[in-house]
This record gives structure tokens, C-alpha cells and sequence, in this order.
């Protein structure tokens, strides 16, 4: 019988904690240009994908998941370009072979593809193996598709399983963008040895997700209205701007493409434009030049 966590000696409890733990800060001395923060927009461009996962497969999940590829995808590239705003596109592989084009519309605008998982699969519910397997397959379908190989992750609903760091160091990935310890990038550290693998922190408070989910069967209702989003996501930002700092967002075409939501990202980037020594950049390019910063 499995003891209970309050059963657990010290050796336990603690290697537990300190299996994948926040290395050494990797906060840059400055950003490019002088810059006074860094701006780190991303889209988990899941589209059909977690329905599919889940076996879903009826119209209505279906239609849902297409909105954010028919109509989500174009209305975000053109605010992006509008701000001359980099982002990272982080893409189930499955959603990419099913939207011809769209990883090329991306690349095209200049922006980042990098990895999500095959089919937003949930990764602690796979055996190393199968998890291994699903990367490389993404991986190589993303390469195909973008022309070049990604460099980053961001494992699908932040699921990050006890086999995932060392398949990101298999991969020779250079980031991860899919844990939460620090405002900043970090190093990861894997059983106390440094990895060389930099973290790019999420966090809820910065996602669209649990403010704008609806769920017709279960609880699951948006109760924020998108302005009390704007205002929580303006106050992050002028925090990372006075902090010298990075402001990440995640968000999905899916869930921030509707109007009255693309409405608050639109405001949200006026804000931050007409602020002086903005550095919009991919998650790749943050970590580059933070990595540059170290050397």
C-alpha cells in the first residue's frame, strides 16, 4: 500500500519538490534597444484539438474549435501587424495539418511556431514513451510545415509530467514556456543539475482561458466581463514596465477572437504602445537575447 504524502520521510517530500525546480534568474541587465520592458504576446492556436483529445467529436465541439481558425486567426494578425507586434504561435501539430496555411500565415507575419503537443494531449497521462513519441512526431510536422525547427514549448494546459524537461532536453529545445516560478525567464534545473533549458513563467492571471471558458454541461461559466480582464492585464503590464521586466500573455484564437474580446486585446495594445521603450518579441527572441546576456 502506497503511503499517504503525510507518511512521506524527508527524501520523499523532497525529492518531489526539487525533481524540476527554478535555477538561476536570468533577468537581463537591459532589453534591446534600451528597451524598458519586454512584451512577450503568444496564442495557443488549439482550435479543434482539445475536443478531439477528450473524443468529443460532435458538430457543436467541432464548430467551436474551427472559429478560432476561421475567424480568431486573421482578426489577431491583423492587430499584430497593425502594433508591428511579433508573437509566438504555440500549435498542436494536429490543429496545423488540419488548417492548411495557417503555420505559413504565421511565418509569413514573422511570428514564432513553436511546439504545443500532437493533439493537446494531456502529458500526465502518458507513459514516456507515448510522450516522446508525440513530440518528435510534432516537432517534425511543424518543421515541415514552418521550414524551420522549433525551439521552444509550451506543453498543452501547462500538463508538464515528470518525463517532460528530460524530453524537452532530448529535443534540444531551448525554452519551455509552461511553468510558473518567477515573473522572469530561469533556468530550469533537473535533479539539482542545471539544465541549460530556459523557462519563459506563465501564469492564470495572464491567461483568457479561465476568465472567458463556458461549458454548457458543467460549471464552467465566464464570470469575468472582458473589461475587468483588460483591467487586470493592464495592471500586469505597468508592473513589468515599471519593474523593468518581462509582460507575457497567453491566449487562444478560439476564446480571444470573439468581439467583444478581440475588443480588450486592441485597447490593451494601445496601452502598451503609447508607452516609450517597448520591445515586443517572440519567446524565442527573449530567450536568445537573454541567453546572450549570460555569455
Amino acid at each position: 500500500m502506497t503511503d499517504q504524502p503525510w507518511q512521506w520521510d524527508e527524501k520523499t517530500w523532497r525529492g518531489h519538490v526539487e525533481h524540476v525546480r527554478a535555477g538561476r534568474p536570468l533577468r537581463p541587465a537591459s532589453w534591446p534597444g534600451g528597451a524598458k520592458v519586454a512584451v512577450a504576446l503568444s496564442f495557443d492556436s488549439d482550435h479543434e484539438t482539445p475536443a478531439l483529445r477528450d473524443g468529443d467529436v460532435l458538430p457543436g465541439k467541432m464548430a467551436q474549435g474551427e472559429y478560432g481558425a476561421r475567424v480568431g486567426v486573421p482578426r489577431i494578425l491583423k492587430l499584430l501587424r497593425q502594433h508591428n507586434a511579433p508573437a509566438s504561435f504555440f500549435m498542436p501539430a494536429v490543429s496545423a495539418l488540419l488548417h492548411d496555411g495557417e503555420v505559413k500565415s504565421y511565418v509569413d507575419d514573422g511570428h514564432e511556431v513553436a511546439l504545443h503537443g500532437w493533439i493537446h494531449e494531456r502529458n500526465t497521462a502518458l507513459t514516456e514513451t507515448e510522450e516522446r513519441d508525440l513530440a518528435l512526431r510534432a516537432a517534425d510536422v511543424l518543421e515541415r510545415l514552418a521550414g524551420t525547427r522549433p525551439v521552444g514549448i509550451r506543453t498543452p494546459s501547462w500538463d508538464f509530467s515528470a518525463h517532460t524537461l528530460a524530453i524537452t532536453r532530448e529535443l534540444g529545445l531551448k525554452y519551455d514556456s509552461s511553468l510558473m516560478a518567477d515573473d522572469d525567464c530561469y533556468e530550469l534545473v533537473e535533479n539539482g543539475e542545471p539544465t541549460g533549458v530556459v523557462e519563459l513563467p506563465v501564469e492564470w492571471i495572464r491567461d483568457d482561458a479561465p476568465y472567458f471558458m463556458m461549458d454548457r454541461f458543467a460549471s464552467l461559466r465566464p464570470y469575468t466581463p472582458p473589461r475587468g480582464v483588460l483591467s487586470i492585464w493592464r495592471d500586469e503590464f505597468d508592473a513589468a514596465y515599471a519593474d523593468g521586466g518581462i509582460f507575457q500573455l497567453t491566449m487562444h484564437p478560439h476564446i480571444i477572437g470573439h468581439r467583444s474580446r478581440i475588443a480588450i486585446l486592441a485597447e490593451l495594445l494601445d496601452h502598451i504602445s503609447g508607452h516609450d521603450g517597448v520591445w515586443f518579441a517572440t519567446h524565442a527572441q527573449i530567450v536568445d537575447h537573454v541567453l546572450r546576456e549570460q555569455s
